[in-house]
């Protein structure tokens, strides 16, 4: 959430705890495994360095408590702030005109808009229809508990503190911080698993009308609204190929401001050294607001025992590991949604042709309280559509998709979706990756996520088994409209935009058909999803499946993403560190994965674009004439640029880099949206060497001196020395401290990716990794893991672990895990805090 009149030096409300030194109390949790082994009579709080609790209950329910209580302490504001949202209560005490962010980016639509959008589920009673059902899409028993418990522990940190009395100003003595409900929770959890599509479509859907009508004006009876007179002037509408190649630019504009992203590579028995798995989690999720990730462990003696992270306000891990198997997800090329292309009745469009009967539209009043200006509350209501296939849109992501001769309707594998809760659940228990692919196969609940895991057998296991649209290749080409068949097969030639498919609505057969193999309708049968064990490695950064691990190639339906097309230089980067290190052939002593190299690989934060084009830039410098570069009609002298990237020999984006801003605003300016492989490189794309081509860029390209002189220009401009160290331009603050951040933008290749921004008018980091670990298994032993949250486990600007990891990330430092009683007990950092 946008964060309102923060003040440093806040004191931070004092909770009871009791402070371990020595020997454990009788009968504490802490007090070893014999006493861990039958578990507490009440939920315990261990927090240990940094902040991070240990939460051991006797069942589920006492282990939501711990958890509910545990995450309100670090993070209330921005978890109250999520339940006003999905409770579609902003434009009530915030105003209408605020903004949201409903959906993967920040502040993307407005407080009104985001009201409506959510308003609709709530009187569908969506979530509610979704609860009442038996598992395997309601929810487990076991995530009943959990939730209850949650709601208990969050009420009870709010009981215990007072609204008047939170140490957070972004929500002190706010009147919409309140208890909350079990529906709340579940409210949350379905905003998360539906976000894919809110920020291209919760526009759309939320204004769409009938021609000559208003969303905002709606009459009483359903309309029947005729088309404006023939007199009036009517703009053409835009070709097939126009609206689709708009689409796409929106669409990869929209995610090169920031958009969730991940690595992860797991590391079979072949490539760990003194192992037998390894895994890197790399999730690049946004630094504010409501999905953040928070870090935890979760522990009932005998029946769970698991470590990492989750989704702020999930009672469970999302990315981590338990005793023999970790893992994490990278978010995946599939699109959770798709449109139908209906043709309306001229005279009366609210009526749409299927299987040669006309059909009415259903309207909808959906109505929601505003803040008037004057303090005073106001009404605001508009008339909403829907068809057999779900509701209307007249835009997607800002792009007019104009309702005249015909409209757009949305279907959303994810509106049915809550059994991700029992997915994440049933990963939080498992033992090997087989039990992973069991437990995503059985439940179909992972949200366009890939899953990346290792075990202690040996295993890597890559998996792209989620809630995909039941669209195989001879459905897809049998129902394509114009525009569907050039976003959806064209589409992944702009970076990181997926297959989105537009059908013709005219025809039932065209709607997602069942399969008796999914869990839920209109679901893609899990067994034709791509997957892959090895024992040497797999990985995933964003792109598809097919080289998940380039010896071995995947093939899968298109709805899945692309085969046999250029991968990011992020996925070039993230194999060849695999390869590189299994063999021995990147400069570290010795062969194969450790904990130390693991590290060091990731936070060396070298360039893939830099290795392929750093050398050719540097000679077109040098040989620019009088080292002079003509840019719009200017002369811009860049000889003082030339020796600056000469010089950055290691390629790399750590804080006392100097050259890698130069070459990224250079890099910026010359990719300008387009695909890497759309540049001027000298040996094209080639499917059958796809992680070394395309290469040799051409320093004699206009382009590419183009490019190069605007972005010696812009750093003068902004009066940043064309030798400024990484650290001088790319940090945070946090309580006055301006903190250096290490890595860079996806584009760059560069692993640990970093998005800069704007944040309340001060530069921040938007996007990029969050919650970085790695974990080791051995023959036996309990795992070896390290981590770092890189925003800290808390948004409260008074928490003593506001920043105290973000300076760990800084550093390049990483936390040792404490997953053990013994490690736990060690801890000198040691606070307990019982649930009584």
């Amino acid at each position: 959430m946008a964060r309102r009149g923060r003040r440093a030096g806040l004191p931070l409300a004092i909770v009871a705890v009791v402070a371990l030194t020595g020997t454990a109390a009788a009968g504490s949790p802490a007090a070893g495994p014999a006493a861990a082994a039958q578990g507490p009579d009440r939920p315990t709080i261990r927090y240990t360095e940094y902040g991070i609790p240990h939460i051991i209950a006797s069942d589920w329910e006492g282990l939501g408590t711990g958890y509910g209580y545990a995450a309100a302490k670090d993070n209330i504001c921005t978890l109250a702030d999520t339940y006003l949202m999905v409770d579609a209560q902003r434009s009530r005490y915030l105003g209408p005109a605020g903004r949201a962010s409903p959906g993967e980016g920040q502040n993307t639509t407005t407080n009104l808009n985001s009201d409506l959008y959510f308003q609709r589920i709530n009187d569908n009673r969506v979530v509610e229809r979704l609860i009442g059902q038996p598992a395997p899409n309601g929810p487990e028993p076991e995530v009943r508990e959990a939730i209850r418990g949650y709601v208990g522990g969050y009420n009870r940190y709010l009981a215990e503190t007072g609204v008047n009395n939170l140490s957070d100003p972004a929500c002190r003595g706010a009147a919409w911080v309140r208890p909350i409900t079990e529906l709340d929770v579940y409210r949350h959890a379905h905003a998360e698993i539906i976000m894919g599509s809110a920020d291209p479509l919760l526009d759309g859907e939320v204004n769409a009308a009938p021609p000559g009508a208003s969303a905002a004006a709606p009459s009483a009876a359903a309309p029947q609204q005729p088309l404006p007179s023939a007199e009036a002037p009517q703009r053409p509408l835009p070709s097939a190929e126009e609206t689709a190649a708009r689409i796409r630019d929106a669409m990869a504009a929209a995610r090169r401001q920031g958009s969730m992203g991940s690595n992860a590579l797991a590391v079979g028995s072949q490539g760990v050294s003194g192992g037998t798995g390894m895994l890197l989690a790399n999730p690049h999720f946004p630094w504010q607001g409501k999905n953040r990730m928070w870090q935890s462990q979760l522990t009932i003696p005998g029946r769970i025992n698991v470590s990492g992270a989750s989704l702020l306000g999930l009672p469970a891990v999302n990315i981590g590991h338990t005793d023999d198997v970790a893992w994490s997800h990278t978010v995946a090329t599939v699109s959770p949604f798709g449109l139908f292309d209906v043709q309306v009745d001229p005279l009366h469009p609210t009526n749409y042709l299927v299987d040669g009967a006309w059909q009415q539209m259903t309207s909808q009043q959906v109505g929601v309280d505003v803040l008037n200006p004057d303090g005073s509350l106001g009404r605001v209501t508009r008339t909403l559509w829907s068809t057999r296939y779900g509701p209307v849109t007249t835009s997607m992501q800002g792009v007019p998709l104009p309702w005249v001769v015909s409209a757009h309707a949305v279907r959303d594998v994810n509106t049915d979706n809550l059994r991700a809760l029992n997915t994440w659940f049933h990963l939080d228990q498992a033992k090997d990756v087989h039990d992973v692919v069991t437990a995503l196969e059985t439940t179909q609940g992972v949200p366009f996520f890939n899953t990346v895991a290792a075990d202690r057998k040996g295993n890597a296991l890559y998996a792209d088994i989620q809630a995909a649209p039941n669209i195989t290749d001879e459905h897809a080409r049998s129902c394509l409209t114009l525009t569907g068949q050039q976003l959806f097969y064209q589409a992944l030639r702009l970076p990181n935009v997926p297959p989105i498919s537009v059908f013709d609505g005219k025809r039932s057969a065209c709607d997602w058909p069942n399969d008796p193999n999914a869990v839920a309708p209109g679901l893609l049968d899990p067994h034709r999803q791509p997957r892959l064990i090895r024992s040497d490695f797999v990985g995933n950064a964003n792109d598809s499946a097919w080289l998940a691990n380039p010896e071995q190639p995947l093939s899968f339906p298109r709805v899945m993403g692309d085969t046999a097309a250029p991968r990011s230089l992020r996925t070039q980067q993230l194999i060849l560190t695999a390869q590189n290190r299994i063999n021995g052939t990147d400069g570290l002593p010795g062969r194969g994965f450790t904990p130390e190299t693991m590290q060091q690989v990731l936070f060396a934060d070298r360039s893939r674009a830099a290795d392929l084009a750093l050398d050719a830039t540097v000679s077109m410098c040098r040989s620019a004439p009088f080292g002079l570069i003509l840019v719009d009609g200017n002369l811009v002298d860049v000889s003082e640029a030339c020796p600056v990237l000469a010089a950055w020999k290691d390629h790399a984006y750590t804080a006392d880099s100097r050259g890698s801003w130069l070459f990224e605003n250079y890099w910026a300016f010359l990719t300008d949206g387009q695909s890497v492989e759309r540049l001027p490189w000298r040996v094209p794309f080639d499917p059958k060497d796809p992680v070394h081509t395309p290469n040799s860029l051409d320093p004699g390209s206009s382009a590419v001196r183009d490019a190069f002189g605007r972005a010696v220009l812009a750093l003068r401009n902004a009066g940043v020395p064309l030798d400024a160290r990484l650290s001088d331009v790319q940090k945070v603050t946090r309580n006055g401290e301006q903190i250096p951040i290490h890595g860079s933008i996806h584009e760059l290749g560069v692993l640990n990716v970093v998005t800069p921004g704007a944040v309340d008018g001060k530069l921040d980091v938007v996007f990029g990794s969050s919650f970085v670990q790695q974990v080791r298994f051995t023959a036996d032993g309990p795992p070896q893991a390290a981590s770092v949250l890189a925003y800290s486990q808390s948004a409260d600007p008074a928490s003593p672990h506001y920043a105290d990891q973000t300076r760990l990330f800084s550093a390049g430092r990483w936390v040792t895990e404490r997953y053990t009683e013994d490690q736990i007990a060690a801890s000198p950092a040691l606070e307990v805090k019982v649930l009584t």
